[in-house]
């Protein structure tokens, strides 16, 4: 449950979107439930328990990556008085598609000790995947529009006066939001639209390429930070090209470099061994259509994260809208490049996201280079779930006789029937939607005055599921003066049932001098997500004659392992990553933070006895062991 609620503005929100007064000739487009999101609005951000999960690098960092959702992030931060110069979110674009995330299955490292030339077989290896859900960017136009005002406004309410936004967007939904932007940061605060163009090849030939995304750019008021930015020409480029290294960094002849306090640019220039072109100063004024490639899938920036945008695209960005010390925030953040790259350019980061896999992906993009932060944790509900879309499924599993029933509307998960009562209507909240999160009086009306009247005289009772609660004595005393008709209403707390959702894998080890030896692992879920794709590959065999593209673990089990972390400071609390591995898909170490072409031998060295083993496994789940 909150703590408390912080205002978005210390003045209260008069009126709602424009687009509620945006008239066409036969209807008007306005949000569904915009009352209630006014109403979320008017109460105040959310404010709850945050705790410091680990800290890596320099204890006074203020750099930060939190698991949370946006709003509550911000409520934090404004609770705690944290400005933000520069925002870029790259939000779900209401496309309508189901993102994925693929899952490399790690080599055997019981076989290394079998294979001569291991680094050559390796290479030559297939890799053995699988795909994991991640997340359904599935939305009606209202509900979205209703999620990102609510999420806007939290943005708002955090940024500096000097601040910027830009909101990265597509075809899809860009314009609607272009609209909400206006009236939230004002029309006369539009700065511009970028097109970030790029090559692509799609299927469907009777039509144009789609080769490009939108990004808006606002800032909060008239003091935004401006950096200009050049591109070289190509007379410029001709000029330089025999003499000077064309494209960023430096060479043997010569330097050109974006910014004149680029730290590797002045040990060059102070070594008095380099001519210097500096491409923000000379050529052509930067336009707002931008060409940049995307990612290179050999690139070392590549993560196999779903939606990574390019180094490139946020250092320009971060480049014009924000200068060193800066503070600069990601609240979609997925892979985490828009950290990444302002720490590269000495700027602070604010890293959030509700995925776990963006924070583990994004934590260990930040240790490789050489970040200090803190990792927390927001207690809004968010943290009770690894994966939204998987929970869901296994949810309805776990409530004892719920079941499917058409007769009833959509807004209610199933029934259950008992013997004494009958037919028991269930509602659990969608943790996709932050809107029915918490458990409130707009919502209870809804189901009073709206969703029970249509179920019949026959109900006698209905379930509530919720994850948070806004006042539950408030709540079943509105309950007892609206309710209408002669039916019981269960209030149930859904965190009871996601406790069970997560299962801890099983680890056997040992101790042999000053290693651990891992010795088994076992994990059930990923196994159960084994046996499923073997048996979509079996059918597929059936159907097409292929051969079966099966994936066998071993009885130890330890391909099924990604990072294996060792604290040997504390026995509790926040973490200490003293000791440090992660495996990569081609099963290479990379010991704390530093690649290596070393193969997994199922083991990791320590200097200081390990009080705790963290052990990660290839989809993202973590397991703590006391030693």
């Amino acid at each position: 449950m909150a703590i408390k609620y912080i205002p978005y503005f210390k003045e209260p929100i008069q009126g709602q979107a424009i687009l509620d007064n945006f008239t066409r000739t036969k209807r008007v487009l306005k949000y569904a439930e915009n009352d209630k999101v006014l109403n979320r609005i008017e109460r105040g951000m959310p404010l709850y328990e945050v705790d410091t999960e680990e800290i890596v690098g320099n204890k006074e960092t203020e750099n930060m990556v939190i698991r949370g959702e946006c709003v509550s992030a911000c409520a934090y931060l404004k609770e705690n008085n944290i400005k933000v110069d520069l925002v870029y979110i790259d939000p779900p674009f209401a496309s309508g598609a189901d993102y994925a995330k693929t899952i490399y299955v790690r080599r055997n490292p019981k076989l290394a000790e079998a294979i001569e030339k291991a680094e050559e077989k390796l290479e030559d290896e297939g890799l053995r995947t699988f795909e994991e859900k991640m997340y359904g960017d599935v939305w009606n136009k209202e509900a979205y529009l209703n999620w990102m005002y609510e999420n806007l406004m939290a943005i708002k309410s955090v940024m500096s006066e000097k601040g910027s936004i830009y909101v990265h967007l597509d075809w899809h939904i860009g314009h609607y939001v272009k609209i909400l932007m206006d009236e939230i940061f004002g029309e006369e605060n539009f700065i511009d639209e970028i097109i970030w163009h790029y090559e692509k090849w799609t299927a469907g030939s009777n039509m144009l390429q789609k080769n490009h995304d939108v990004i808006y750019w606002y800032s909060k008021s008239n003091e935004f930070v401006f950096n200009e930015q050049r591109k070289l020409t190509e007379n410029l480029k001709k000029k330089y090209e025999n003499g000077y290294l064309i494209g960023g960094g430096y060479g043997s002849n010569g330097l050109v470099v974006y910014d004149k306090n680029n730290p590797k640019a002045k040990k060059l220039i102070d070594s008095g061994k380099y001519k210097v072109v500096y491409a923000n100063t000379e050529g052509k004024p930067l336009s707002d259509v931008w060409d940049i490639p995307f990612i290179n899938p050999m690139a070392n920036e590549r993560s196999d994260y779903t939606n990574q945008k390019p180094e490139k695209l946020l250092e320009r960005i971060i480049k014009i809208s924000s200068n060193e010390n800066m503070v600069v925030a990601d609240f979609f953040g997925g892979s985490g490049v828009t950290a990444k790259v302002a720490n590269d350019l000495n700027r602070k980061f604010i890293h959030c996201d509700v995925g776990i896999n963006s924070i583990e992906t994004t934590r260990d993009r930040l240790i490789e280079a050489g970040a200090s932060f803190k990792v927390m944790d927001i207690k809004d509900g968010v943290n009770l779930y690894r994966n939204p879309v998987q929970t869901m499924e296994k949810i309805k599993s776990l409530i004892p006789g719920l079941k499917e029933e058409e007769s009833i509307s959509e807004f209610w998960s199933g029934v259950i029937n008992d013997s004494k009562v009958g037919t028991i209507p269930v509602y659990i909240p969608n943790l996709m939607d932050s809107g029915t999160k918490i458990l409130d009086i707009v919502l209870v009306n809804k189901i009073i005055n709206g969703e029970i009247p249509e179920l019949g005289d026959g109900v006698r009772k209905v379930i509530i599921y919720y994850i948070d609660i806004i006042d539950k004595k408030e709540v079943k005393k509105f309950i007892k003066e609206n309710l209408r008709r002669d039916i019981e209403i269960e209030l149930k707390d859904l965190k009871e049932i996601l406790d069970e959702t997560v299962v801890t894998d099983v680890v056997e080890y040992h101790i042999e001098k000053k290693e651990i030896v891992i010795d088994k692992f076992i994990s059930d879920r990923l196994i159960g997500k084994i046996d499923e794709y073997n048996e979509k590959m079996k059918a597929q065999k059936v159907a097409t004659g292929k051969k079966e593209k099966r994936i066998d673990i071993s009885n130890e089990g330890l391909e099924l392992i990604e990072m294996i972390s060792l604290d040997c400071t504390s026995k509790k609390g926040t973490w200490n990553s003293d000791e440090e591995i992660k495996i990569d898909k081609k099963g290479y170490v990379t010991k704390n933070g530093k690649k290596t072409k070393e193969f997994w031998d199922g083991k990791i060295a320590f200097k200081k006895k390990p009080l705790r083993i963290k052990i990660r496994n290839i989809a993202g789940d973590e397991s703590v062991i006391n030693v």
